[in-house]
């Protein structure tokens, strides 16, 4: 349907085109059983339709939907359909993604785009983060493994993270030192979902062996669409 079309991970746009869209806001937060509005300006394009797609970290992109402001109504892609998803165009550029009911599960970033019929090529706009919040969400399960006894023997050593049961795909990862936030030395997974529903990663902290044999405090904190989990480990705990 979109002939070549960049892949949303790795360019929001396929060369250098004349157009820029914009979404407003960069983040959107409601209650499980609420409707979410999310917004595109297509910028200088009025005389073709806005397509929306769903991206879930870890998983394929999926088109949703296209519309525009001349259509008598709503052109769906595989799995989405009215009432629950539904497009509205204020203006032949001003054009908004509407999700009624949200789940959990509808947590994602959300893309819109537009060919450029002036520079023949497709344009993104920068996407919308929405997450859905569960009032009774279930709190993820984190196992926090240490360092190897053979790691031990080196200059570096790594700090696992496991998190189960979590509510939604759309999740952040964070480690902590002796209560400060780090910023270096994390690799974090994409999401997986398990078969009942939820989803699990996994996240790997490397720091020097002499820090942990310090005995300070490392703290994993698992964050998606219900409380913040976290777990705590110290050279201390591993002690025989």
């Amino acid at each position: 349907m979109l002939g070549t079309l960049c892949t949303l991970l790795t360019a929001l746009t396929c060369g250098s085109a004349v157009t820029v869209v914009t979404q407003t806001p960069a983040v959107v937060t409601v209650r499980k059983g609420e409707s979410a509005t999310l917004h595109c300006n297509l910028g200088t394009v009025t005389n073709y339709p806005v397509y929306w797609y769903k991206q879930v970290p870890g998983e394929t992109t999926q088109y949703m939907l296209r519309f525009h402001k001349s259509y008598i109504s709503v052109q769906y892609g595989s799995g989405f359909s009215s009432p629950k998803f539904d497009s509205k165009c204020s203006s032949k550029t001003d054009c908004s993604l509407i999700i009624n009911t949200v789940e959990v599960g509808d947590s994602a970033v959300y893309y819109c785009a537009v060919e450029d019929g002036t520079a023949n090529e497709w344009v993104f706009g920068p996407g919308t983060k929405l997450f859905v919040t569960d009032p009774t969400p279930p709190t993820p399960s984190l196992t926090v493994f240490p360092p190897s006894r053979d790691e031990l023997q080196g200059d570096s050593v790594r700090v696992v993270c496991v998190a189960e049961d979590v509510s939604s795909g759309l999740a952040d990862v964070s480690w902590l030192l002796g209560g400060n936030p780090l910023s270096s030395g994390i690799s974090t997974s994409s999401t997986q979902q398990q078969p009942n529903g939820r989803f699990r990663l996994s996240s790997i902290l490397t720091i020097q062996t002499a820090v942990w044999s310090s005995g300070k405090d490392v703290t994993c904190q698992v964050t998606s669409s219900g409380p913040t989990a976290s777990k705590t480990i110290s050279q201390s705990d591993c002690s025989d």
